[in-house]
């Protein structure tokens, strides 16, 4: 009955956390909050020059509680009796090294300012190195390929590269490291009062995907296997895990200490965790061999598939394929760009460095009016190219883009790759060269669908969720143009939220499964894209230009690594 039940989902994204309370009869928002990471918004423990992107603890903890407590506040009085579970999803690859009671080491007095000791982001690209030895040896070695699991490229986004990276960088972090935890796996830990690394509940999602967990390997990859890599991975594996749980499966219930800290129940149930992309697949309504795209500073392509059609296909250059990792007893895939929505940011950024250097310096207005100016040159600049951009005529802007600014995810990870504008001339403006970012963004976004088509995965359709699919009609309709499928953006606002909520009903035991849940909670559809004949003509042949430019760059990129 609506009204009766109710469940949270909490998405930790890159810059902030959103909790959402949702009535578990319809899926309908009761109440929602979200709240940024004091630290990383004071831009602290990353070093952009170097791809190093770390985030510590408290940030998780503090905005968790924040979100939550604003989420409580402002729901009718009496809901907080009524929240049945809570489930999570983080970004990842998001790993962080922790003692014997699981607890991160930077929230530990010595280590509480040393980035090593914190979560290495999803974006950190600094174990560029310990990805590509881990591709040596996987495919070399002579036992077996770790990697085949995982598209049979290994990425310095993810879990094994990380640790790796920082065991080599940091004698301290690793005397003190006992394990390491998925931030997923950690802040669920976490709710349920868990105090030792061992009893640390593992996610089928986070391990199947970026640490190369296979039920056919007995778990995670080999000792014999890891310590050929680095003697300095010796004994790491017995301290991981060999069991992994999908995310309809409860971790506990929330511990005494988080339920005096919000309010809430003893008995309230805590899910088993998951990535934010995965989950959203589930709030956006995924069904099989359609793609749901997550739009935001990257994305990420998620696509599900029975375990019988499937067999035992599998499907080179992708992020990983995994049994349950979305949607339990189905097969889910993962690929996606590195970089999509922070591309346009960039180039935001290039272009507000006059404004905030010259005019936010100026002494013709007063303080104040400069600072005005500046804000609203920020707030307007995205906008106002998109405006112009989308007066361009597709095929006169001359100007052709690739999107590796932050390296490649897929197909084929290679994240020593860069990006590239060309085509310019005295007469190209911003408006068209935002728009060749916006087709190189959508050009990245059809190589991946064409790859899986090419592995013998159909796509049928493609669901769109995250910050771009709900802001930008300009940058949707060109993607819908060049990947020559329709696009349906669900209606809900945080549908990663929605998706861990859909988890904790049936953690709770509302529903008695995942497909009962979305059914029932679904959010329905907001519109849809529809490709334009014209255009998609167009962007064919515009595409295979982006392919040939593509293959330069990267032979370019790669020439002088051969060479050394």
């Amino acid at each position: 009955m609506k009204g009766e039940a109710c469940v949270c989902g909490v998405d930790f994204g890159t810059d902030s956390v959103r909790s959402v309370i949702i009535d578990a009869a319809d899926g309908s928002e009761v109440s929602g909050a979200v709240a940024p990471y004091p630290r990383w918004s004071k831009g602290l423990f990353c070093d952009a020059s170097l791809n190093q992107f770390r985030q510590h603890p408290l940030d998780y903890i503090e905005a968790f509680e924040s979100s939550m407590r604003d989420a409580i506040a402002h729901a009718p009085r009496g809901t907080a009796s009524r929240i049945r579970a809570i489930s999570v999803d983080t970004t990842g690859s998001t790993p962080v090294a922790v003692d014997r009671t699981g607890a991160p080491l930077s929230l530990l007095k010595e280590f509480d300012a040393n980035p090593n000791a914190m979560f290495v982001l999803w974006k950190d690209h600094t174990a560029v190195r310990e990805a590509g030895e881990i591709n040596i040896l996987a495919h070399t070695w002579g036992g077996t390929d770790f990697t085949m699991f995982e598209g049979g490229v290994y990425s310095s986004e993810w879990f094994w590269a990380k640790i790796l990276h920082v065991l080599r960088a940091d004698a301290a972090v690793r005397s003190a490291a006992f394990s390491w935890a998925e931030h997923c796996d950690w802040f669920t830990a976490c709710l349920t009062g868990v105090s030792d690394a061992r009893q640390i509940k593992r996610s089928r999602c986070a391990a199947g995907h970026k640490a190369m967990w296979h039920e056919s390997f007995g778990g995670l990859p080999s000792e014999e296997f890891l310590v050929r890599l680095d003697p300095l991975l010796a004994g790491i594996r017995d301290c991981l895990y060999t069991v992994t749980e999908t995310s309809d499966l409860p971790a506990g219930f929330l511990s005494p200490e988080w339920s005096s800290r919000l309010g809430l129940p003893a008995t309230v149930r805590v899910g088993i965790g998951a990535f934010d992309a995965h989950m959203g697949a589930v709030g956006g309504g995924i069904t099989p061999y359609t793609m749901t795209k997550i739009m935001g500073t990257s994305t990420c392509d998620v696509i599900v598939a029975p375990m019988d059609e499937m067999g035992g296909k599998l499907v080179r250059g992708i992020c990983g394929q995994v049994d349950g990792s979305v949607i339990p007893g189905m097969l889910g895939m993962e690929a996606g760009q590195s970089a999509f929505g922070d591309i346009y940011a960039w180039f935001k950024s290039v272009l507000m460095w006059p404004v905030e250097n010259v005019i936010g310096t100026s002494m013709l207005v007063d303080e104040s009016a400069r600072a005005r100016m500046v804000e609203e040159a920020s707030d307007r600049l995205i906008e106002e190219l998109s405006g112009y951009a989308e007066l361009v005529p597709v095929d006169e802007t001359g100007v052709l883009a690739v999107d590796w600014m932050n390296g490649r995810r897929t197909p084929d990870a290679n994240q020593l790759l860069k990006g590239a504008v060309t085509g310019l001339s005295l007469g190209t403006d911003a408006p068209r060269i935002f728009r060749a970012l916006v087709e190189a963004t959508a050009f990245g976004a059809k190589a991946i669908a064409d790859r899986f088509r090419r592995e013998g995965v159909p796509i049928n359709g493609v669901i769109a969720l995250g910050g771009v699919a709900k802001k930008s009609p300009f940058i949707m309709q060109i993607v819908s143009d060049v990947m020559n499928v329709p696009i349906r953006v669900p209606r809900a606002e945080q549908t990663c939220a929605l998706g861990a909520a859909m988890f904790a009903a049936v953690v709770a035991g509302l529903y008695p499964t995942l497909g009962d849940s979305m059914k029932a909670m679904e959010s329905g559809w907001e519109r849809q894209y529809t490709p334009r004949a014209e255009y998609a003509r167009v962007y064919a042949g515009l595409y295979e230009r982006y392919c040939s430019l593509a293959r330069f760059v990267e032979d370019e990129t790669m020439a002088p690594r051969r060479t050394q």
